[in-house]
């Protein structure tokens, strides 16, 4: 089976972005809802995860579960987005039209994934 191209395009977005959780771990910590337990443990966490699926997705007999991970990654990371809106200090510097942006942002990346739960 040959995996579409847009296919590795976001393979290649969550491994770059989970690899970015261990090239800069102060900027994702920042963004952690202090209600959620051991921050640097969950950038960890999340980091690892888009790494592991962002490969995943490139391997056509991972692709649906992997795809599926990625849902449920962006589901769990949602209160981040929510938070850095909410916390000025949170806010790595973006605007606030930016911050509202992201969480739709949020559906579409989600769709995108679940066309790779039909493959």
């Amino acid at each position: 089976m040959t995996l579409p191209w847009h296919l590795y395009l976001m393979a290649v977005i969550y491994c770059v972005a989970g690899l970015n959780h261990f090239r800069n771990p102060r900027l994702y910590v920042k963004i952690i809802p202090p209600y959620l337990p051991n921050p640097k443990a969950l950038n960890t966490i999340s980091g690892l995860a888009e790494i592991i699926l962002g490969i995943a997705l490139m391997i056509p007999t991972l692709t649906n579960s992997a795809a599926w991970g990625v849902i449920a990654l962006l589901i769990a990371v949602f209160p981040t987005h929510v938070y850095m809106y909410q916390n000025p200090t949170a806010r790595m510097g973006l605007p606030l039209w930016a911050l509202i942006l992201r969480m739709p942002l949020q559906l579409v990346l989600i769709f995108w994934a679940y066309q790779y739960t039909l493959l």
